[in-house]
């Protein structure tokens, strides 16, 4: 079972684990680097928790996720379409200002994940800020029905640079509770995309 089969088995489960958590911190530090009602592609949306957020605060918010039954759920509660999309089928071109990328990112396998990152850097716009977040830890395989992949500080600033258009605003850990129970310390990511895609 890969984790879009997994989300669409426990779509209400996750929904009611997730729909409340606090992600107040870091939406803060995310859009205090973002233009004012922006547009935001909320990556992995899941419960749709931040989009409403986003969405109640005047932003533009393109909301995805690749389990359908999640899509579903989210619809409902954001009041709005959300997009039933894999990451490998993104194919935006500089469209959003901010992209938020809360506890998805995650679950992409190895061999697919540089590909994915090209596709969410070119979805963003120039100056465009990207929001993500992983567990902090060295593990890397399933658990749960899911593959996780998570990073430690060090990895993630040797993993960035490799992407030169993009550069590393604020990285931090926390431990808020985002519904994950096998989780319970994460790491945080902030970027922006240079104004000139060759610096």
């Amino acid at each position: 079972m890969d984790s879009i089969d997994y989300y669409n088995k426990n779509a209400n489960l996750y929904f009611e684990n997730t729909v409340d958590s606090n992600t107040q911190e870091s939406r803060e530090k995310f859009l205090s680097v973002l233009s004012e009602g922006g547009a935001i592609l909320d990556l992995g949306c899941g419960s749709g928790r931040d989009s409403l957020e986003f969405i109640q605060s005047g932003y533009d918010v393109t909301a995805i996720d690749g389990a359908e039954e999640l899509c579903e759920l989210a619809s409902i509660h954001i009041g709005q379409d959300v997009l039933c999309m894999q990451f490998k089928e993104l194919d935006f071109d500089e469209v959003f200002d901010g992209i938020w990328a809360s506890a998805s990112l995650l679950h992409i396998v190895p061999d697919e994940f540089d590909e994915i990152f090209q596709k969410i850097i070119k979805a963003l716009k120039p100056q465009g800020v990207l929001y993500m977040s992983f567990g902090h830890g060295d593990f890397a395989g399933y658990r749960n029905g899911r593959y996780f992949k998570d990073f430690k500080t060090k990895a993630m600033k040797d993993f960035l640079t490799g992407y030169p258009e993009i550069e590393l605003l604020e990285i931090w850990k926390s431990t808020e509770d985002l519904g994950e129970a096998n989780l319970d310390e994460w790491l945080h990511v902030l970027l922006k995309k240079h104004e000139d895609k060759q610096e």
